[in-house]
């Protein structure tokens, strides 16, 4: 089973060991069980199933122009 090594700063080393302990699991299993829960390249379908179901809510394209003037100052890069 491939393995990677993970820096954590005391704080967080200590919520790990903290939550692995209370839900039973290894600190791996339990790392790994939140990057299955949380690492997705989609939406979950709770997610998607509310596509349409606020027929009010404004879309980006029906929104009124805006002055430019009127918009926050950008961070140049």
């Amino acid at each position: 089973m491939p393995q990677i090594t993970l820096y954590l700063d005391a704080d967080t080393e200590a919520m790990v060991n903290a939550q692995a302990k209370a839900s039973g699991q290894s600190k791996s299993r339990w790392v790994a069980e939140l990057i299955r829960r949380h690492a997705h390249d989609q939406w979950p379908d709770s997610c998607r199933a509310l596509a349409g179901k606020f027929p009010d809510f404004p879309l980006r394209e029906d929104a009124p122009a805006q002055d430019p003037a009127n918009d926050v100052q950008r961070i140049g890069f």
